[in-house]
């Protein structure tokens, strides 16, 4: 036993060995590539050298990262010693370009860059040393290194004085020109005519560089008439309108016949560029013909330049538009149509994509995205009045596009058309459904940014959308934005679901607050609750608040009130505590004070007692803008348990980060009403005096329309009292014991029924709201049990002023505040009419259950006498 076990040992200390040994041999060519003490002295340097003999000797018998060093940091030693620097250290750069790699070439081409924007640069000759640089290292065999000192160029000539170009640049641009360099130097040349241009007068341009032109449009390679055919645009605005025509339009028109695809491509570009600079004479008999023979032939047979005229031909119709024959302008809205479709066959009314290559198939998606890019433009050249007979089918078809590109581009200019749509928007609400309803997120996702200006729009009543088109429309709209925020809420891209829940804060302007508290806030409620995204879980309390602001119903916003009470600040996970003190950090953004203090303020305060030191600790660090909240002398039992809370915070509290955050809390709880400007304060004040007389006046018109409801219901249940037996007279608890005694069973379903339709509940299940510290409603007396209605409309007079105030009270918030999201509540129609409907109809079912519930008790109670 005891030599089995010595020989097991023995095996694992020699299996440890090996292990070492493998590792030694993994380290050796870690050691072997350590600088050698031969490198090291290589690569030392005296410290006795100062800056410029330390650059010469690097640049002389340095190693290659040493000189790039030196390159890197050329301007420093500009600026420090610009003679001395010019003198010895420029021309050591040069010489060591010549056998330099490409990361040596592209800093050197980079620090000369900085030297001549910089301004260091103090004579001549040194501008005149560096431009020899740069123009030596142009014709580099490598094509990277080429293009770097090339870039290098054309942006220091915008920094270069007149006589520096035209000595510097111009002279040797003549010979660079020439057929006989290579096309390398022909390409650079165009580039710099192009850009040189621009900086003398047009009397310059023609005499110097016109003759340059003319030679580089028809040189023998075709890049180079292409590269020149690019640059004619800066040489037409360089000469001026009158040469243009005269020198520029004639050498377009035959680039635009040219026979490579490139360079007709080219010249319809810079085509379009110059429109404006063209008259209408030129743009009826010179552009319109070429333009329509360059479309069909690309249409025809050139589909690689078909994506280009696509992406151009909205400027080019808007451009044309005005020297336009009605029969050209028919041919330009056709054509366009036929490239809306190009690719795809219509069958039962969708669009689908045709069987091609992989190749031709990406450009004909290519050439549809451009076409919905432009459309905006082609609804304005088709004018927006013939919308409907025009181009409603071409919206229609790239809306349901079968590729996900082109649809994210109709939707990120949605907001386009609907602008110039104007009265005449609901024509395309269905699209907007489509879209919002699109199983793609980056359909939504680029729907989204602009989807607060688009619902505004599309659901405004313009002079042609009367009523019925808004009632019909907006139905079908929340369904749609319900389920477009379900399919972002199950992705994984939390930044999309959280601005979609931002753009949700504009649902006040859109739609009825009957609409909002059956359809999104209960979806609020949940995303808080239970989402695993702090940011979204925000923005949903954010946009909870601000439904509540907005909402103008007494009891919804009681219910409201309760259950943010129960489920956040009464919740039992700590995560939903933490929410609801976020909320509270809204809340006093967007509500006035007093209405924080009488609804939010205590359950925040009872978060003292909370196990959870995070809680408590977040606690802490919002009591300074708690106190800021609390108007003395009024309120000043809750400064009080404020001070309750900071004095058992400071006494019981056992976790260190949160007696550390009070012990400096109590210090700006001191000093909060000295810290603030007294223009600030009063600033703020009369912002929070104009929320709370906003909010007065929605209390008394809530209160009043309670009122009014309460008295119609009590003359409706007197007069039904009177039709009854009138001559049974019973006390009320004789009545109610015997009815309870002798109640049948069809009688007990009626009191369930009734009770189910009086019940309004935000969740699934009826619960009685707790009034923890909200609005107090309006104290009546029900007739005999049954329950008070409420009008379905607001009473006309109080309701305009409300609107006309709270316009103004927004709009100054909304320019105070720091919250963004916060909209302003304009609405003609504060309720939904089918709601209304559905509404009265339950509540009269109600009091017709009641009143016969009644009746029975009554005649069951003769009986028995």
């Amino acid at each position: 036993m005891f030599l089995s076990k010595m020989t097991f040992n023995q095996s694992s200390l020699f299996g440890q060995i090996d292990d070492l040994q493998d590792l030694a041999i993994i380290e050796r060519p870690i050691r072997r590539s350590l600088k050698t003490a031969e490198e090291i002295e290589k690569l030392t340097v005296d410290e006795d050298l100062n800056d410029i003999e330390r650059a010469v000797y690097l640049l002389s018998s340095g190693q290659d990262v040493q000189r790039a060093s030196v390159v890197v940091n050329l301007p420093n030693l500009v600026r420090q010693n610009p003679a001395e620097t010019f003198r010895r250290v420029v021309p050591k750069v040069r010489e060591v370009l010549h056998v330099a790699g490409v990361e040596m070439q592209l800093a050197a081409a980079g620090s000369f860059l900085t030297i001549l924007q910089d301004d260091i640069i103090l004579i001549q000759t040194h501008t005149h040393s560096i431009l020899q640089i740069v123009l030596l290292n142009l014709d580099h065999r490598d094509a990277v290194v080429s293009n770097a000192w090339l870039e290098t160029l054309l942006s220091a000539i915008d920094a270069l004085p007149k006589e520096t170009i035209r000595q510097e640049i111009l002279n040797p641009l003549v010979s660079k020109a020439q057929l006989s360099q290579s096309v390398q130097a022909r390409l650079a040349s165009c580039r710099i005519l192009g850009k040189v241009a621009g900086k003398f007068e047009s009397q310059i341009v023609k005499k110097d560089l016109l003759p340059l032109v003319r030679s580089l449009c028809q040189d023998v390679e075709y890049e180079v008439r292409s590269c020149m055919c690019h640059q004619l645009e800066n040489i037409a605005r360089g000469i001026g309108v009158d040469h243009t025509k005269a020198v520029v339009l004639p050498e377009l028109v035959e680039l635009a016949r040219d026979e490579g695809s490139t360079v007709r491509l080219a010249a319809f570009d810079t085509i379009v560029n110059l429109l404006e600079m063209f008259d209408n004479d030129d743009r009826t008999r010179v552009i319109f013909p070429l333009v329509k023979a360059f479309c069909e032939k690309c249409f025809k047979a050139d589909e690689a330049v078909l994506a280009s005229l696509s992406f151009q031909y909205g400027r080019l119709c808007h451009g044309l538009s005005g020297s336009f024959t009605e029969e050209q302008h028919l041919w330009f809205l056709e054509f366009y149509k036929k490239l809306c479709i190009l690719g795809l066959h219509l069958e039962n009314g969708h669009c689908e994509s045709q069987a091609y290559p992989l190749e031709l198939e990406r450009k004909y998606e290519l050439v549809r995205k451009n076409c919905a890019y432009n459309f905006p433009a082609m609804v304005l050249f088709a004018d927006p009045k013939c919308f409907l007979s025009e181009l409603y089918p071409t919206f229609s078809s790239l809306c349901n596009d079968p590729e996900i590109s082109v649809r994210r581009t109709v939707a990120a200019g949605f907001h386009e058309v609907v602008k110039l749509l104007g009265p005449n928007v609901h024509y395309i609400h269905k699209e907007l459904v489509a879209l919002l309803q699109d199983d793609s997120l980056e359909v939504l996702d680029a729907l989204t940014n602009t989807l607060q200006e688009t619902l505004e729009l599309a659901t405004s009543r313009g002079e042609g959308a009367g009523t019925e088109s808004k009632q019909v429309s907006v139905p079908e709209l929340i369904p749609a934005l319900a389920a477009a925020e379900q399919k972002m809420a199950a992705s994984l891209r939390w930044r999309v679901h959280e601005k979609l829940l931002q753009r949700y804060s504009c649902l006040p302007r859109i739609i009825s607050g009957d609409q909002i508290y059956f359809r999104f806030l209960q979806r609020m409620f949940t995303i808080i609750t239970t989402n695993n995204a702090l940011p979204v879980q925000r923005e949903a309390t954010r946009t909870l608040c601000v439904f509540l602001r907005y909402n103008r119903k007494l009891e919804q916003r009681q219910e409201i009130i309760s259950k943010v009470v129960d489920q956040l600040a009464q919740g039992r996970s700590y995560w939903n505590r933490l929410r609801y003190l976020d909320l509270c950090e809204i809340a006093m953004e967007l509500f006035s004070k007093s209405y924080f203090c009488k609804n939010f303020l205590v359950p925040a305060l009872e978060l003292v007692n909370d196990p959870v030191a995070n809680v408590r600790y977040k606690l802490c660090c919002l009591l300074p803008r708690l106190k800021s909240t609390i108007r003395l002398p009024t309120e000043k039992p809750m400064l009080q348990q404020l001070e309750f809370c900071v004095r058992r915070l400071l006494c019981r509290e056992k976790d260190k980060d949160v007696v550390a955050t009070i012990r400096k809390i109590v210090l700006e709880l001191d000093k909060i009403d000295m810290t603030e400007p007294y223009h600030k304060r009063h600033e703020r004040d009369l912002l929070d005096q104009k929320k709370e007389k906003e909010e007065n006046l929605l209390l008394e018109m809530l209160e009043r329309q309670q009122s009014e409801g309460k008295l119609t219901t009590d003359k409706h249940s007197e007069k039904k009292r009177r039709d009854s037996k009138a001559g049974l007279s019973v006390p009320k608890n004789m009545s109610g014991s015997t009815s309870g005694a002798t109640l049948s069973s069809s009688a007990g379903k009626e009191m369930k029924k009734a009770k189910l339709a009086r019940s309004r509940s935000l969740s699934s299940h009826p619960t009685t709201p707790k009034m923890v510290n909200s609005d107090k409603p309006s104290k009546g007396k029900e007739t005999d049990g049954c329950p008070a209605p409420r009008r379905a409309s607001l009473h006309p007079v109080s309701d305009e002023s409300l609107r006309s105030h709270h316009f103004s009270t927004t709009s100054t918030a909304m320019s105070t505040t720091p919250s963004a999201s916060m909209p302003v509540l304009i609405r003609s129609n504060t309720t939904n009419t089918l709601d209304h409907r559905s509404n009265g109809g339950k509540d009269t079912q109600s009091r017709k259950l009641s009143i016969q519930r009644k009746s029975n008790s009554f005649g069951m109670q003769s009986g028995r006498e």
